[in-house]
């Protein structure tokens, strides 16, 4: 009886689902969903009320040379080309900030809202923006809408810089959890 009783606990214990230890299987090695878009950034300088996408919301510390600390929220335009007067496909909205003393890094979280014909919801993206580098990958943590619980990874490269007052990024997003 006792030998019998051991063997259905045992059973019981190796099919139940708290027990049991599954892998998730992320083996991908071609998104389901892939698009670039272009992020185009104007940061408020004190005369570009109308057309000023960003603003600084801190102002840099003292410590170093590279606007350490310097917090920036933005409401971006994020187009399908180059231009920045083509018709918005998104809208970038969140923030970076400086976040190294010895370099040019910014970190950023924001969510790209979109609400056209071909696509409805939102992507969350954030993640270490090293300046410096040619490309540089931040993390897609989820979304709604057509992008429900959706994770990839977007992938910047700077495609113009214009001083401190303009900035583009194309942005290569490759999504590889989609439902």
């Amino acid at each position: 009886m006792k030998l019998l009783m051991f063997i259905l606990f045992s059973l019981l214990t190796l099919t139940s689902p708290f027990f049991s230890v599954r892998a998730k299987k992320y083996l991908k090695s071609e998104p389901c969903k892939r698009f670039v878009l272009y992020y185009h950034d104007i940061l408020f300088n004190g005369t570009n009320v109308a057309n000023a996408t960003s603003a600084a919301a801190t102002n840099a510390t003292k410590l170093g040379e590279h606007y350490f600390g310097k917090l920036v929220a933005f409401d971006d335009p994020m187009t399908t080309d180059h231009h920045l007067l083509s018709p918005p496909v998104a809208r970038a909205q969140g923030f970076y900030f400086y976040d190294m003393k010895n370099t040019f890094n910014a970190w950023f979280a924001y969510t790209l809202l979109f609400n056209s014909s071909e696509h409805k919801g939102t992507i969350n993206i954030m993640g270490a923006d090293m300046i410096s580098e040619k490309t540089r990958d931040l993390s897609v943590v989820g979304g709604t809408g057509d992008f429900f619980m959706t994770r990839g990874i977007v992938t910047f490269t700077t495609d113009t810089f214009q001083g401190n007052d303009y900035f583009r990024l194309e942005m290569d997003i490759k999504l590889y959890e989609c439902y």
